[in-house]
């Protein structure tokens, strides 16, 4: 077999996580029930939620400069930025858009990803065809999420899962032995029940009605999510694996979607990875849906957990439902 000539990955890394910290003492407190009970049932201890009036493209800015400079990489030398986000500043203009405009990369090409926490690998994967057919060199891939404005304060089951924050990569061409190795990605549109937004499209628009009925909050089956989760976790690494040529022993770090602490340790158990290898950040920063992974991923590579030559497996899995992976030789 006729190895490529070079290869698409991920050159530089970056996060960022509002200053705010909601621990569970405080949510214990308003719903009226001991920071134990959010414990055991989530694995999350706190959370970070954005100060009122901020949009994810402000929390997408700062972790695509962090990401920007870490790669060696100016704003005007990125061709294409792609924002992975279900939580938009707005309908329209795209989060990208304004993202571009602050970073002052024009005239990059830019739109918005909506796969909701399986976002950031289907950007990644989008991004790195795009560098891959050669008609650019630099893409920039950003995560962000405001959860907060669309949790219901008053529903104590899903609250205490979601947080705030971004996360973002620069990707470009590496050696033919690095970068990504391969991906997977899935969906069925028959459980988008499971996981939405009843009202603020074009089927509900806003009204008093919608906002009354408290129609604009998530929507959530937990224990339906809860096994689609640790299915998705197992299949799909398995595939993306597979078609890497790869197995699970050859994976140096882990890194799946933050979205529930039992659901990641089900899912370790069936695929067979132990715990040390796997990267958890949802005890302090919760569910930050597309954001977990790359916050996750640039924790790891600025603690020094990442050193070139090392296999990284990536798992998404969310509304839509959609679910997808990555597997990345890290350069």
């Amino acid at each position: 077999m006729t190895l490529p000539t070079m290869r698409a990955g991920v050159l530089g890394t970056g996060s960022y996580l509002p200053e705010r910290v909601l621990d569970n003492r405080e949510l214990a407190e308003r719903f009226g029930c001991s920071e134990e009970w959010i414990l055991s049932r989530t694995g999350i201890r706190e959370r970070r939620f954005a100060e009122p009036g901020t949009g994810s493209s402000d929390l997408g800015v700062v972790a695509a400069r962090r990401a920007l400079e870490l790669a060696g990489v100016a704003p005007s030398e990125i061709d294409l930025i792609i924002c992975a986000t279900y939580t938009p500043d707005m309908v329209f203009p795209a989060t990208a858009c304004l993202i571009q405009d602050r970073l002052g990369a024009k005239p990059a090409g830019a739109f918005d990803l909506q796969a909701a926490c399986s976002g950031f690998v289907y950007a990644l994967v989008t991004a790195a065809q795009y560098v891959l057919a050669g008609n650019l060199r630099y893409a920039l891939v950003v995560a962000a999420e405001v959860n907060s404005v669309i949790v219901d304060p008053k529903d104590q089951k899903v609250t205490p899962l979601f947080g705030d924050g971004a996360g973002a990569v620069v990707v470009g061409r590496v050696n033919h032995d690095s970068g990504l190795l391969g991906f997977h990605l899935g969906a069925d549109g028959g459980g988008g029940n499971l996981f939405y937004m009843p009202a603020g499209g074009s089927r509900r628009p806003a009204s008093a009605e919608t906002v009354e009925a408290r129609e604009h909050y998530i929507k959530m089956d937990g224990p339906s999510l809860f096994r689609f989760g640790v299915e998705a976790i197992v299949q799909s690494s398995r595939h993306a694996l597979d078609r890497a040529g790869l197995s699970v022993d050859d994976v140096d770090l882990f890194i799946p979607h933050q979205a529930n602490v039992r659901i990641i340790d089900a899912g370790l158990a069936r695929l067979g990875i132990p715990r040390e290898k796997t990267l958890v950040t949802l005890d302090r920063f919760a569910n930050t849906a597309a954001a977990t992974i790359p916050i996750a991923l640039d924790s790891a590579v600025r603690s020094g957990r990442l050193a070139p030559g090392m296999i990284v497996l990536l798992t998404g899995f969310g509304a839509g439902l959609t679910w997808g992976s990555g597997v990345v030789r890290w350069s």
